[in-house]
């Protein structure tokens, strides 16, 4: 990003004070004519902000107060006409007394209809390096701004903040300031602020109050910025594939290029919207922001679904070329619970397996208006431990599966709620489709290691790999079919193990389990 732009972010944010500051400075100055005023009020902005400035209307008065008036304020820099002018004011008021300019303290500002509009950089100017970067952190000095001028309050309704696209197609983001007030500004000093606004994505209230400044001229990225916001309201349905409403609240302090965000968020009706059912989610999380750009590192999220805490870093940025950011986490779950998470990702009333969970994955959601599901990007391994099945008739397939893998007789059965089963593996999420590899699910006297994929919106099942036994074939049956078997045991033992090559297709309410003859004679 050029300096010149950023510096445009810095100059939006401090209008009020620059606009202020320049008034009253030739007001105390010059005769009280109101075409002069305006003449060198335009004179001296368009020196001190290098910019194209036009004034529709000015007046002063100076009995029984100073109050004045002007409507009509544009500012353009770089005579970019192809975007709107960076500050548009319809109406400032000003309002002072004979003693306080003496002073150099102006008691109040007022502007309407302030909007402030950041243009794309120009992709034909050349990068603006005649303002090194102060590296001293020191403040700014009054002098360098002229005798430096405080304004008692200062108060923007309704004033708009537009961050436009450098390509056309992109929608501009838009933050709707229905309060903002400034107290004790002057560019040398720490400025109080109190703002109240809509985001636009996900639309919600924001409340903001704390310090601003003082502004380093030289490098406008380390201007100082610190306070408390609350964020209420905030729809995520305007995410694809997701619901609830979060609130949040948290502090901030830093620079503007380095701001550190530390808050907590709740939304108690979250939402994956493939499972249909909510959960409470909570999360805390240590975020690092450049307000020039909008870019965050999430430096930690800790976030509760019921009973499992998961641990994810990363960022979000934006993507050229895309419309929207990008969101890249590394997820870290230990000790949590798989049916807390299922209850987010399958429709049934129920959640289908329950049991210890330990997660790793890198975790990807690409810009573009799909549903989550269908563009949510994971790689990563992960370990079940004592898993059961809440299907009935699942869970007893399992419990045969172990019974007959010892060499086990009817009659020894076990009930369904004791037999447990460990599973392991690496996986894929992507356009809506899961492949797992490495995948292994252990019972008693049993071991499976399979490969292949899961549909997540058709639930459908398509593995193929091994079954690993204790037992040797003919001892999985009894009567006439164990005495058959024992022909094929030979086939089918290696290494003390019977090894079955097998296949699994079907649903995941009802999975279709298969000898694969294939590979059985291709041994």
């Amino acid at each position: 990003m050029h300096i010149r732009r950023r510096r445009w972010l810095i100059v939006a944010a401090l209008l009020s004070a620059l606009v202020v500051a320049a008034a009253i400075s030739v007001a105390i100055r010059i005769p009280f004519s109101s075409k002069v005023l305006r003449d060198r009020l335009v004179s001296a902005l368009e020196d001190r902000l290098d910019a194209d400035v036009d004034l529709q209307e000015l007046t002063l008065r100076v009995y029984p107060r100073v109050h004045a008036s002007g409507r009509g304020l544009t500012i353009r820099f770089e005579q970019r006409t192809d975007v709107p002018p960076l500050i548009a004011i319809q109406e400032f008021n000003v309002d002072a007394d004979l003693i306080g300019l003496w002073r150099h303290r102006v008691a109040r500002v007022r502007l309407d209809g302030l909007a402030i509009n950041i243009p794309p950089d120009d992709p034909d100017s050349e990068p603006d390096t005649k303002d090194e970067p102060d590296k001293s952190g020191t403040p700014p000095d009054a002098s360098v701004y002229g005798r430096d001028v405080v304004i008692e309050e200062l108060d923007a309704p309704d004033a708009q903040l537009t961050i436009l696209r450098s390509e056309p197609q992109k929608a501009p983001r838009v933050w709707r300031m229905h309060q903002l007030k400034l107290r004790q500004v002057g560019l040398a000093s720490k400025m109080p602020f109190e703002t109240d606004l809509t985001n636009a994505v996900p639309p919600g209230q924001i409340i903001a109050a704390g310090t601003f400044g003082p502004w380093s001229r030289n490098d406008p990225g380390a201007t100082p910025l610190d306070g408390q916001f609350t964020f209420d309201h905030a729809d995520l349905g305007v995410f694809n594939g997701i619901s609830g409403i979060l609130s949040a609240r948290g502090s901030f302090e830093g620079t503007l290029d380095k701001l550190i965000v530390n808050g907590q968020t709740e939304t108690p009706d979250f939402m994956v919207n493939l499972s249909g059912h909510r959960v409470p989610l909570r999360t805390t999380y240590r975020a690092i922001v450049d307000a020039t750009n909008g870019n965050t590192t999430l430096d930690t999220v800790d976030a509760t679904v019921l009973n499992t805490r998961i641990v994810s870093k990363g960022g979000v940025y934006e993507v050229e070329g895309a419309h929207g950011r990008i969101v890249k986490l590394d997820v870290n779950i230990e000790k949590g619970r798989l049916d807390d998470v299922m209850r987010m990702a399958v429709k049934t009333a129920h959640p289908p397996m329950v049991g210890g969970l330990t997660l790793s994955t890198s975790l990807t959601i690409p810009p573009g208006p799909k549903d989550i599901v269908d563009k949510l990007l994971l790689d990563g391994r992960f370990r079940i431990n004592n898993g059961r099945f809440t299907d009935t008739g699942v869970q007893t397939k399992i419990n045969d599966l172990s019974r007959r893998a010892r060499g086990k007789k009817v009659s020894e059965d076990e009930p369904v709620a004791r037999v447990t089963s460990d599973f392991a593996g690496r996986f894929k999420l992507g356009n809506g489709g899961l492949a797992l590899s490495d995948l292994s699910f252990d019972v008693p006297g049993a071991v499976v290691r399979l490969h292949g994929d899961y549909s997540l919106r058709r639930e459908t099942l398509a593995f193929e790999g091994d079954l690993n036994m204790d037992a040797k074939l003919s001892q999985t049956t009894t009567g006439f079919k164990s005495l058959l078997l024992r022909i094929a045991d030979p086939i089918f033992r290696r290494n003390g193990k019977t090894v079955v090559p097998l296949k699994i297709a079907g649903t995941r309410n009802d999975p279709k389990f298969a000898l694969d003859y294939k590979r059985v004679f291709n041994r």
